[in-house]
């Protein structure tokens, strides 16, 4: 995710911290300070360290249940309205995905009785006190996680209790209604928000808008996914496209740049395999400090990251978001270019798709 830096690295799933999380804890502590000194800042700072601590974990409950059925998670991000962790898929099978979305309120409660034993003593107003400093430090992480656990499970995207919904469903009504249904009860859920959120509690619209705008996007994803099914790499990858050898030097390859309108070039050899990509802003730099004799294997991006031409459509849209690339190379089994995949393709196959649900196109006419 943009504006976040990584603080750790765990199991192979980076922790980043967004700038606005980093924002929201110094406005946090400045306002703790002015409000009751040093020591009442300290104490604050330091409660919202450790409750995000628990949201990391909590996230973490996401992630290894979600490997435990062979989904990775690449990273996870801090923001001020909680973590977001980025598996690499949903998992299809309804059970597997309720088993993943409990899994992260489940350590919250575990955190949160823990703290009630480990303190000795638990007051249920607590949960209508988080705030106050007044109140001991585990008894307020004890609540906290409760909260966290019991918000999470509300029935509506982007919460755990959204996926709960959803996994319920799909047992029940099939994948497809199961998304509609999920997406218009959590969209009433966020109406229902807002309408509290008028007698008095502002945070309650800002979230009602949160969830509303998360179930919306969750149904649209849904659509996307069913759209994608049966289609692979081959069906929407572009044809038509210019290439440079990996003996090309720099003016030949401006003359190339110049001539299309493309901003990434695969580079080959000459046996047509895939060699590295050539980026028209690499390039624009190498005319500063190179001399146009040069050859463009010295600023190439290799090895090339590629796609097989029979990878599901889906599961390439994803490598292309991990990659954070405009296009990735699609090639044969033996490594030899066959055309172009970006994100502009799959959103023509999809208008195409949503037109003309039947239509695929055969490479081989």
């Amino acid at each position: 995710m943009p504006w976040s830096m990584t603080i750790g690295r765990f199991g192979g799933t980076a922790v980043r911290l967004h700038i606005t999380f980093i924002l929201f804890l110094a406005w946090i502590g400045l306002s703790a300070l002015f409000r009751g000194g040093r020591a009442e800042a300290l104490e604050t700072v330091l409660f919202i360290v450790l409750i995000f601590t628990c949201v990391v974990l909590h996230e973490f409950g996401h992630i290894m249940m979600a490997r435990h059925f062979g989904i990775q998670t690449s990273e996870v991000t801090l923001l001020p309205i909680g973590g977001v962790a980025n598996l690499e898929r949903i998992p299809d099978n309804p059970k597997q995905e309720l088993m993943v979305a409990l899994a992260g309120p489940s350590v919250n409660i575990v955190i949160g009785l823990g703290l009630i034993l480990l303190g000795g003593v638990f007051v249920p107003d607590t949960l209508q006190h988080i705030d106050d400093p007044r109140l001991g430090l585990l008894a307020r992480l004890a609540a906290a996680n409760l909260f966290l656990a019991a918000f999470n499970l509300l029935p509506a995207f982007p919460m755990d209790g959204g996926r709960v919904l959803h996994a319920l469903l799909v047992m029940k009504v099939g994948p497809q209604k199961a998304m509609q249904l999920a997406a218009r009860i959590g969209q009433g859920f966020a109406f229902a928000l807002g309408f509290l959120g008028l007698f008095g509690n502002p945070i309650l619209i800002f979230i009602a808008i949160f969830v509303y705008i998360a179930a919306a996007g969750e149904a649209q994803e849904s659509i996307l996914r069913d759209t994608m099914k049966g289609l692979t790499v081959v069906d929407a990858m572009e044809t038509r496209f210019a290439t440079i050898t990996v003996d090309t030097n720099l003016q030949h390859a401006v003359e190339v740049l110049l001539a299309t309108p493309q901003h990434e070039f695969p580079v080959v050899d000459a046996q047509g395999k895939a060699c590295g990509v050539l980026v028209r802003e690499d390039l624009i730099i190498a005319l500063r400090d190179r001399a146009p004799d040069s050859f463009v294997t010295d600023i190439l991006r290799a090895p090339a990251q590629t796609l097989a031409a029979n990878m599901p459509l889906e599961d390439a849209l994803g490598v292309l978001s991990a990659a954070n690339a405009p296009a990735l190379s699609v090639v044969d089994t033996d490594g030899r270019l066959m055309g172009l995949l970006s994100r502009e393709n799959i959103s023509e196959m999809m208008m195409i798709k949503t037109m003309q649900p039947e239509w695929r196109f055969d490479r081989a006419a």
